[in-house]
């Protein structure tokens, strides 16, 4: 088994007197690993852990053997960490290429040429302004503006949350690719038919604590988890 990538090491992070972390110890190799769990579970708290959006009580965060720990989120972006937000975030005052243009660096596998062979739809809608895409659009940016940092490790929070199903699979077929590129991908989500199909293992979530890890195909062949850890009828609905 090779080293992992990413090393979150017995974790614990408080909102004021709220402990809503605890002991969170997960590796990230080169199988993608998806973290699911019900809302309000801790998942996004966990993304704001890895990129020093949250300040930590305990635990260490490694990535490739450097200790991220203490350093401020830009740093661990330069460290090799990309993030795509739930919500999206884009400015609604720049364009599609300005988003691009802000963070394109030369000779880096990820140029502006290759977001717009990858994703034909923002090349069409390049002079359009933020606020003028779509919401399947605006998460294809947020995509490509997180791969232009050509990061080791892709921390997706919810890339699929109210997308139409064409657009779903689009995400998922777009990780996918992430992965046979030699990208991690650490993915969080809502919709287990989409988070199933995009990896390779899954970390379940409950109360702030990891409770179980097993294959995608485990939990997708076991209704009786998926209804216990996830409130999943066998349908998967």
């Amino acid at each position: 088994m090779s080293d992992p990538v990413l090393q979150l090491q017995n974790i614990n992070l408080h909102y004021g007197s709220s402990h809503v972390l605890h002991d969170v110890s997960l590796e990230l190799g080169t199988r993608p690993l998806g973290i699911l769990g019900r809302n309000g579970v801790g998942k996004t708290s966990i993304c704001n852990a890895i990129f020093g959006l949250a300040q930590i009580t305990s635990g260490k965060i490694i990535l490739n053997g450097q200790d991220l720990t203490g350093l401020a989120p830009e740093k661990r972006a330069q460290a090799g960490l990309g993030y795509v937000p739930q919500g999206r975030r884009v400015f609604r005052s720049l364009t599609v290429e300005e988003h691009l243009r802000i963070l394109e660096k030369k000779g880096s596998a990820w140029m502006i040429d290759r977001v717009y062979e990858s994703f034909p739809r923002l090349k069409e809608r390049r002079r359009n302004l933020g606020d003028r895409l779509s919401g399947g659009e605006q998460q294809m940016l947020a995509i490509a503006r997180a791969l232009l940092l050509n990061p080791k490790v892709l921390v997706l929070d919810e890339p699929t949350e109210g997308l139409a199903p064409a657009i779903v699979q689009d995400v998922v077929d777009l990780i996918k690719l992430v992965v046979s590129e030699g990208t991690s991908v650490f993915l969080v989500e809502q919709n287990l038919h989409a988070a199933l199909s995009a990896v390779d293992d899954v970390a379940l979530i409950v109360g702030g604590e990891v409770i179980e890890r097993v294959t995608a195909q485990t939990l997708k062949r076991d209704p009786e988890m998926q209804k216990k850890h996830l409130g999943l009828e066998a349908s998967g609905h």
